[in-house]
């Protein structure tokens, strides 16, 4: 029992500790059964990325793909630079002890066990997950640079139709890994609530967990997603391309031809 609660801290800190991982392991395959139906962002942002990968394809001129996938590379490398920054702090306080135990007993955390670090080491392990998933998807938006590079101009609509189920199934875990990168911050914030108790921990983890619920299920922007998801898959595929400047082709075709303007 001695070891156990130097280990845990207490029962109450063990079962706050198994409700933690419990949301956090267990929401990714709630989420994955969960977008199988629809009016899930994840299923609809899906069906969404497959249609900018069609349009992308037969896109003659792809300036607008590279703006936004460039995006997305900027997004992730933001992310996962802010979270190295955060990981070497939490690391510092714990490796190297450069901890003021003062301020930190101000605020109401129990600086007297020996504990405090084991918590701190939870949210430099969420916060390392959270940074593995960043770098992954960093590579794979740049796997899908170079292919969305790669993809030659006026092919038929069969090769089309392959070249974009390609480019998917390479974007698409880019963005899923980005997502979880990104969920990691709402659970290295209720992880860092374990430092004002169990109780704390049990709270900040289920409100973590239903705000996410919440902004997947509830919230305007899965609305809008859900619409658009509607939108296109009325839309007839494939589109006809158009040259950006069509009414200046046009007008130099006619000056070509003689003829006068209308």
């Amino acid at each position: 029992m001695d070891k156990f609660v130097a280990l845990f801290g207490s029962w109450y800190d063990f079962v706050a500790l198994l409700v933690f991982l419990l949301c956090w392991i267990g929401y990714e395959p709630i989420l994955k059964l969960s977008s199988k139906a629809s009016g899930v962002p994840v299923r609809d942002m899906s069906f969404v990325r497959r249609a900018w990968m069609k349009e992308m394809v037969i896109r003659s001129f792809k300036m607008y793909d590279s703006n936004l996938i460039g995006h997305s590379v900027n997004s992730t490398s933001f992310f996962a630079s802010a979270n190295l920054i955060l990981i070497a702090a939490v690391g510092g306080a714990i490796f190297t002890g450069n901890l003021s135990y003062n301020s930190v007993h101000s605020l109401g955390i129990d600086t007297s066990s020996e504990f405090l670090m084991t918590k701190l080491a939870l949210v430099m392990v969420c916060l390392s997950r959270g940074l593995l998933d960043f770098i992954w998807a960093l590579r794979q938006t740049n796997y899908c640079v170079a292919c969305m590079g790669a993809v030659p101009d006026n092919v038929d609509e069969e090769t089309a139709e392959a070249f974009s189920k390609a480019i998917t199934d390479i974007i698409e875990p880019a963005m899923s890994n980005f997502s979880q990168g990104v969920r990691g911050y709402y659970y290295s914030l209720a992880a860092a609530a374990w430092l004002f108790g169990p109780w704390a921990l049990i709270a900040a983890s289920l409100g973590a967990t239903a705000l996410l619920v919440w902004r997947q299920s509830r919230s305007r922007a899965s609305r809008g997603l859900r619409q658009m998801r509607i939108l296109l898959s009325e839309h007839p595929y494939p589109t006809h391309t158009r040259p950006i400047y069509e009414n200046e082709i046009k007008d130099n075709e006619r000056v070509l031809r003689g003829e006068k303007e209308p």
